[in-house]
């Protein structure tokens, strides 16, 4: 015990003698993590300069903290997301961590006004740290910019591996907002982007996915929902969500429970993105799949429906597409608007139901009835 003592005692105060450090390249935790500030003042002169006359404190003026103005008469909406890389283009990976961000706010039928984002970057030289934080926000930006978003700040730190996230500002009107709960019986439900994400990238790091199948799922994670949002407003769309994590049968349950309605899909209308039917159909599955199949004890499935499209229900979604309610009355012309802006895989996947029993909330089916 003595020795271990004395391995670890400092010298005392009089003492010129150095102490021997053992494990040089050891990283620290806390703030001792964080990206050196030369790094990150060299990345943000990179970046273009972006200014609205509502954040009198932002990256153009920095301080501790943003400052925002918020409007008269608006509501403020926040949410935040990070995950960590999961394609090796930092460039692309910025724009996939900005338009996953969006989502929630978008989902909201809010305005998205500014964001602030959270990077963890694996330890690098001083180079490397400063091309891959540019790359990762100068991706990010684009999609900000398209949709009039202005970054005000964040916190840069070293990890393990790298993740990329924001923190999202949004306003409102309240009279616009939708929300989870606004779903009324009789609404048709729509999805603005194709399903199947989760089990592609799944499926890509077993060596088991096709580069085409990549290629188009990452094309759709790149298409913000900012044009889809403002479509479903003008069409007085009052609920809707993102679809991301949990899956498409998750997110749509926190739909229909607040009003304890039902739903019935159309298992062929289920747009989805190449190669993920398959993979799904074969056993492969996104980490988070097996947990969202918990979901199915709320589920019903219709005799014949193939496997595959049966698990897409479960399919966690990264920077997915909105899922919607719609009135009757609106929904032809709505679907059109959507398509026509740039949403092609808009479809039209079922309707809102009294409850159907006590067992099933969703039910699967091939066919209307």
């Amino acid at each position: 015990m003595r020795r271990f003592s004395e391995a670890t005692m400092l010298p005392d105060a009089t003492s010129n003698k150095p102490v021997k450090v053992e494990n040089p390249d050891m990283r620290c935790g806390g703030c001792g993590a964080k990206v050196g500030n030369t790094v990150l003042q060299r990345v943000l002169a990179q970046l273009p300069s972006g200014h609205k006359d509502d954040i009198p404190v932002g990256l153009q003026h920095p301080d501790d903290a943003a400052v925002i103005a918020v409007p008269e008469g608006k509501l403020l909406v926040q949410s935040v997301d990070s995950f960590r890389q999961l394609i090796n283009d930092d460039y692309q990976f910025g724009k996939i961590a900005a338009v996953h961000a969006l989502g929630d706010v978008f989902a909201m039928g809010a305005t998205a006004h500014s964001a602030q984002a959270l990077v963890t970057l694996p330890h690098a030289s001083d180079e490397l740290l400063e091309e891959q934080l540019l790359h990762l926000l100068k991706g990010a930006l684009e999609i900000f910019t398209e949709c009039g978003v202005t970054l005000v700040g964040g916190h840069t730190s070293e990890g393990s591996e790298l993740s990329l996230g924001f923190a999202i500002n949004g306003f409102a009107d309240p009279q616009q907002l939708m929300t989870k709960g606004g779903i009324r019986s009789g609404d048709y439900l729509l999805v603005t982007k194709p399903l199947g994400t989760g089990v592609l990238f799944a499926s890509d790091m077993r060596g088991q996915a096709h580069g085409r199948w990549i290629s188009a799922a990452l094309q759709q994670m790149q298409h913000s929902n900012f044009r889809a949002s403002q479509i479903l407003g003008d069409f007085d769309c009052k609920a809707c969500t993102d679809i991301t994590g949990f899956g498409l049968a998750g997110h749509l349950l926190e739909m229909l429970s607040p009003g304890g309605f039902s739903a019935e899909l159309l298992s062929n209308s289920l747009p989805v993105l190449e190669g993920a039917e398959l993979c799904l159909q074969s056993g492969l599955q996104s980490s988070l799949h097996p947990d969202n199949q918990r979901y199915g004890s709320q589920v019903t499935v219709e005799k014949d429906i193939p496997a595959g499209r049966q698990e897409l229900l479960y399919d966690p979604q990264t920077a997915g597409g909105l899922l919607a309610a719609i009135h009757p009355d609106k929904l032809d012309d709505c679907l059109a608007a959507l398509q026509a802006a740039g949403y092609s895989h808009t479809a039209v996947i079922g309707k809102v139901t009294d409850p159907v029993g006590c067992s099933a909330k969703i039910r699967l089916i091939t066919d209307t009835e």
